[in-house]
């Protein structure tokens, strides 16, 4: 087995968790494909995963995967009445959830946006890593850009191969659809994309949604 392809044991979520730290790439599996981590505060690593993508760093803002709601006090400047209504309902889930940036989210995360994309994930493994992280990681697709998403370890590795710091394995991920993104930084709110939560879901919690 590669050196950089790993089972996720708890041995090797806490070298994860110290290769984040470093500003190192970890790739892991979600509750649909594997995705790509690096800590959202550190514009090198960010400009890392952009560049491993092959991505341009404008193109799009950078999803960010959380452990807890206290997490948000740090990567967001306010909460709607409309995002507390989907949080309340949705999270943890696979919803995501467009908000104002704070002030020290890198530009490269919200592509000078002002905006972040951010997930509470129901993913128990994905659960694990964020705690031995001990904070906020990128979540964006363990691929090239414009690839097919990963759904195995070993999909990432055939992809990125050894780009990647560390590669944990966690057998193979579901897939199907990726999480629906909501931005609620508008009223009313907008659906950027329909996803594994319902259009008609997101309209019995806030009520409209705009055209």
């Amino acid at each position: 087995m590669s050196s950089n392809l790993q089972p996720m044991t708890d041995a090797v979520v806490t070298r994860a968790a110290n290769v984040v730290r470093a500003g190192g790439v970890i790739a892991f599996p979600t509750e649909t494909f594997y995705g790509l981590g690096v800590t959202p505060f550190d514009p090198a690593a960010v400009f890392r995963l952009f560049q491993l993508k092959g991505r341009s760093p404008a193109s799009s803002p950078i999803l960010v995967l959380i452990r807890d709601r206290t997490e948000l006090e740090s990567l967001v400047s306010e909460i709607s009445p409309s995002a507390e209504l989907l949080m309340n309902a949705c999270w943890p889930g696979p919803l995501t959830i467009v908000f104002r940036a704070s002030a020290i989210v890198p530009r490269l995360v919200t592509a000078d946006t002002g905006t972040i994309g951010i997930r509470l994930s129901a993913a128990a493994p994905l659960r694990r890593l964020l705690e031995a992280v001990d904070g906020p990681l990128t979540g964006t697709s363990a691929n090239r850009s414009g690839a097919v998403p990963a759904t195995t370890a070993e999909d990432v590795q055939a992809f990125l191969g050894v780009e990647v710091d560390l590669i944990l394995n966690g057998g193979r991920t579901p897939g199907g659809l990726p999480s629906t993104v909501v931005d609620t930084t508008v009223q009313p709110v907008r659906l950027i994309r329909q996803g594994a939560l319902p259009r008609s879901a997101v309209l019995s919690i806030i009520g409209t949604l705009a055209a």
